[in-house]
């Protein structure tokens, strides 16, 4: 038995732990070991948890437990998450996170502590939702000189353009909208704003080129300036408004940028609406490659954690071999 424990049970935490009681036998058969979460961290009260023994709101209970080998991070933020991270991987346990923030301004860092001790820090839900991208540009794309990668990154400013274009309606109005459907939080700063993006291309571009670009030296421009007007000339001239983090390589130097772009209807990037992400990536012998999907939402997100944990469970499976 592998035992894990869950960190912030909020949206993507209990999502995460759903999918370990629904999915377990599944998991078993394709790990070679069962998974259990052992521990759950939150300072909320769950009065209606079916299993209350797991809970607890002492991160140090995780800390002082030697059979937790992997650790979910679902707090989001940088505090107390970078701390917790940070302890949990220089204390010999791996640590799977959805955290953007985080992995966008500490990354490197955690990732270095990981290796010094011998654990992994994984984070293919941190970009696109349940979208993989992480793996598939470490991974099955490795034999490529990635160029350029770009894309949709952001559901909640796909969702509000999308209702722009199709009702005309302004954007304070279908951002209330958006509040009101839970697709925006009420300081909806983080998204309309492009921070959330900025977040997500600087991951892309550390791992598609290896560098990391720091987010103030991204160029940002949000959603909250754009109008119904501005909506209308596009669709006049053929095109669509979308917001895009993109990420090119330039002399050997990478670039990113987050801005709303005029996208012809000719690019497959057009027909991405709603609330769905997608993500193109340029490679020297692959050629154009697109990943969309669901860009967030718990269900989704949590089979991007879990596909983490899995990977780094399969590998304990192997060292005892």
């Amino acid at each position: 038995m592998i035992n894990i424990a869950i960190i912030g049970f909020g949206i993507v935490g209990s999502a995460s732990y759903d999918v370990t009681i629904q999915n377990a036998g599944l998991i078993e058969k394709r790990v070679g070991d069962s998974i259990k979460v052992k521990k759950i961290v939150d300072i909320r009260e769950f009065d209606d948890h079916p299993a209350p023994e797991l809970l607890t709101k002492n991160f140090e209970d995780v800390m002082n437990d030697p059979t937790i080998s992997i650790v979910i991070e679902s707090i989001g933020g940088l505090n107390p998450a970078y701390k917790f991270t940070k302890a949990a991987l220089m204390g010999g346990k791996s640590v799977v996170t959805s955290n953007k923030e985080l992995v966008a301004v500490h990354g490197k860092e955690l990732t270095e502590i990981a290796k010094q001790n011998k654990v992994s820090y994984l984070f293919e839900a941190s970009v696109g939702g349940g979208i993989p991208i992480i793996r598939p540009l470490k991974q099955c794309l490795a034999a490529n000189e990635i160029t350029e990668i770009y894309g949709i990154l952001n559901g909640t400013t796909n969702y509000i353009l999308t209702k722009m274009r199709e009702e005309g309606r302004p954007f304070a109005d279908v951002l209330k909208d958006a509040q009101e459907k839970g697709y925006a939080e009420l300081n909806p700063a983080a998204d309309i704003e492009g921070h959330d993006a900025c977040w997500k291309i600087s991951i892309l571009s550390w791992v598609a080129f290896g560098k990391s670009v720091e987010i103030e030296n991204i160029s940002r421009k949000g959603i909250d300036d754009v109008t119904a007007e501005d909506i209308k000339k596009a669709k006049a001239g053929g095109g669509v408004i979308k917001l895009i983090g993109r990420a090119k390589l330039l002399d050997g130097e990478v670039q990113c940028t987050v801005a709303p772009e005029v996208i012809p209807l000719s690019d497959p990037l057009a027909i991405v609406d709603g609330v769905f992400n997608a993500i193109v990536v340029r490679g020297n012998f692959v050629g154009e490659t697109m990943f969309y999907g669901q860009g967030a939402g718990g269900r989704a997100t949590s089979s991007a954690v879990m596909s983490d944990v899995i990977e780094i469970a399969r590998n304990i499976v192997a060292s005892r071999k």
